[in-house]
């Protein structure tokens, strides 16, 4: 008995051997496609149950308690950091990020189609932002702003754009082939960005930290839809039944 079991699992073990070095170089494109679509989905589906659920008594308590927590902790230091910050997540702030990826690629990684991708995550999430802020039509905190603001509330647009650019930027920090030390610092970077301009909407009064919530979950959909997109691009780049023939 014990034989005859240990060659069935050598026969299946032989056979997904056989099976996996057919596909031995799409691999990890087939696994990363798998796990974006899985993710996609249930992102949007965690989307649409938060964004249902924003005109109930018990979110409105959640937003309140949060919000009064975080303006506890206002004072002129963290006011000008969370300002810094805020700005940082303007359209001035993306030009600038985006000019200093082009000279770092144009001098050291020379790989022109991540400054492509990077700024199409990012126009994909702000052209949805503008729809999404309309269909929605939530009003602003009743609330001090410390900044001026002239849109709707939900999804907060800084969350939003924060999370697919700087999130699709960790997505690329982590396929680098570099130093350990300086991926980790610069992925750990990124996600501090992330976190503080969504912070820094609560903290200026201008968001309810639900909307912080739905932008981060709206932008995180963007960023693995296209991490999707890209390696089923790169897919069908290395099957030679989809190459030209020469």
């Amino acid at each position: 008995m014990k034989q005859l079991l240990r060659n069935l699992i050598n026969k299946i073990r032989g056979f997904l051997s056989h099976q996996l070095k057919r596909y031995d170089g799409k691999l990890p494109y087939i696994i990363t496609v798998g796990v974006a679509f899985i993710i996609v989905i249930l992102g949007i589906n965690l989307f649409i149950e938060l964004t249902d659920t924003l005109t109930t008594d018990t979110l409105a308590t959640y937003d309140q308690k949060v919000t009064n927590y975080v303006l506890s902790f206002r004072n002129s230091k963290l006011t000008n950091y969370f300002l810094f910050m805020t700005h940082l997540g303007d359209v001035k702030g993306y030009l600038i990020v985006l000019a200093l990826a082009v000279l770092i690629s144009a001098f050291i990684y020379k790989r022109w189609k991540h400054i492509a991708q990077v700024a199409f995550v990012l126009a994909l999430a702000s052209i949805s932002n503008i729809i999404l802020k309309r269909a929605i039509d939530r009003a602003r905190p009743g609330i001090e702003h410390l900044v001026s603001v002239e849109t709707l509330s939900y999804p907060s647009g800084h969350a939003m754009s924060a999370m697919a650019f700087y999130g699709f930027l960790i997505y690329l920090f982590y396929t680098f082939t570099m130093k350990k030390l300086l991926k980790s610092i610069a992925i750990a970077l990124c996600i501090l960005i992330i976190l503080s301009i969504g912070i820094s909407r609560i903290y200026l009064g201008v968001h309810f930290p639900s909307d912080i919530l739905g932008g981060f979950i709206a932008g995180a959909i963007w960023v693995f839809f296209c991490i999707l997109l890209f390696n089923l691009m790169a897919l069908f780049a290395k099957d030679p039944r989809t190459s030209p023939n020469p």
